[in-house]
């Protein structure tokens, strides 16, 4: 290939190992050189077939471009732009209007919590502000177990309620958007929007077609390797499982009890409850190696944010609750509705309750985002600018997260040597329980600190 040296998203963003698979750089390839495909780790990447026009467009809307232009450095800079009549902001969670929780009355039982997202869709839809949804549902055509898809209708919009912890990529439904008639709404998760607002600063016809976004408050990429691992737990060969569904609640229990199933090729259903796995998101398993540099939480660039509801009393409830962020005008119109004419039941949260649902996540990506970042660079990773919050961690979190990196890389490389749990559980044991004691330790020294401030 002639122009292997271009400075597009194959040389330094893919080759670099932080694409993240949204596609949008597939979708501005002027002569088609590009392509979205699942590499060897059961992660979309971006692939090159052809030789590159080098005009830099793949790069202008990719969230992991380490030289952005200066107008759209980083969320701060690329919200002015569409946020900036919000006078409430916060370095955290960014401009916003208000914070809530709670759930959709109609919508909860056939959601993964609190149905949120889905009512705020469905009220787009019925009073005409958009004509389809991009969200993603099950795959049509076999080759994967979930896809975005456009949805056009309610009833099409109902199924693709829940979450998917499950690789998808927008490349091939952005291409569709300019033959739709009608205005769009696109739910994803943080990195996504973020290229999708990219694009819109780059697209007239994206910033007029697509009048809102819903953001879902992420926990991490995770590999369709993820998928794979729980569906050889739950008792299924990880080659042949079909019909994965990654929250099934236990409406008797809490929020966290929750189960995985899926069925095996004599469609009997498997299931397992994700507390007899054990912690898949604070040890990092099986997620992408650009979450490590995500620095948005909340999903700063959305019309609205919707998250699960991780403390109490809303955990205790296992028939689920959202947090809530509202950014635009609109948004906060369709939620204020809901609460007046009881088909939501919202309480109001503070920015300290609504940040302590989270608390987890912000820990991680904000305060411990200095450290790997100097990992980063040290294994000579070109890093996208970042908003360093200013936070030093002592050598105890600091053992965390190297530990924590290293199990999401070993996670990768074992499970693609070999896709079985027993061996795969038995070769990262040690691994795991170390970083489950220092992180033990690490809760116990926060609760001693708490108390000697008390």
């Amino acid at each position: 290939m002639k122009n292997n040296q271009c400075c597009n998203v194959i040389k330094l963003v893919v080759n670099n190992n932080l694409c993240i698979g949204c596609g949008l750089c597939v979708s501005k390839c002027k002569n088609n050189s590009l392509i979205m495909s699942e590499n060897k780790y059961g992660f979309y990447e971006a692939r090159q077939i052809k030789d590159c026009s080098c005009d830099g467009e793949c790069l202008s809307v990719c969230p992991f471009n380490p030289y952005p232009n200066e107008k759209v450095k980083t969320e701060n800079e690329i919200s002015e732009y569409f946020f900036d009549n919000q006078k409430k902001h916060h370095p955290k969670i960014g401009y916003y209007i208000s914070t809530y929780a709670g759930y959709s009355h109609k919508h909860r039982k056939s959601s993964s919590s609190g149905g949120i997202a889905t009512y705020v869709l469905e009220k787009l839809l019925d009073n005409k502000t958009i004509n389809h949804v991009i969200s993603v549902k099950a795959s049509q055509n076999g080759s994967t177990h979930y896809e975005y898809i456009i949805s056009s209708s309610k009833e099409e919009l109902f199924k693709s309620a829940k979450t998917k912890y499950y690789p998808v990529t927008l490349s091939s439904v952005l291409k569709e958007i300019n033959e739709l008639d009608g205005s769009i709404a696109i739910v994803g998760v943080a990195c996504f929007v973020k290229a999708i607002r990219l694009a819109q600063l780059n697209d007239p016809i994206l910033k007029d077609k697509i009048k809102f976004i819903v953001g879902i408050i992420c926990g991490g990429i995770k590999s369709s390797f993820f998928a794979e691992y729980l569906a050889s737990k739950a008792g299924a060969n990880p080659y042949e499982y079909k019909n994965p569904e990654f929250r099934i609640k236990d409406i008797n229990s809490k929020a966290s009890d929750y189960s995985f199933g899926c069925y095996d090729k004599k469609n009997n259903i498997n299931l397992i409850k994700m507390s007899a796995v054990g912690d898949m998101w604070g040890t990092g398993l099986f997620k992408s190696n650009a979450c490590d540099l995500c620095d948005d939480v909340t999903t700063e660039l959305a019309d609205i944010s919707v998250g699960d509801a991780w403390m109490k009393p809303f955990s205790d409830d296992g028939k689920g609750n959202n947090v809530i962020i509202t950014r635009s005008e609109l948004a906060n119109d369709i939620i204020t509705y809901g609460i007046k004419n009881k088909e939501l039941n919202i309480t109001k949260l503070s920015t300290d309750e609504f940040l302590k649902s989270q608390q987890g996540s912000f820990t991680h990506r904000h305060n411990a985002l200095p450290f790997r970042i100097r990992r980063f660079k040290k294994l000579g990773i070109l890093i996208p600018p970042k908003r360093i919050f200013n936070s030093r961690i002592d050598i105890l979190e600091r053992l965390i997260q190297r530990m924590r990196m290293k199990t999401r890389r070993k996670s990768l490389e074992l499970w693609l040597k070999e896709k079985n749990h027993i061996t795969f559980d038995k070769k990262m044991k040690l691994d795991l329980t170390i970083l489950k004691i220092l992180t033990k330790l690490n809760h116990l020294k926060r609760r001693l600190i708490i108390k000697m401030k008390g």
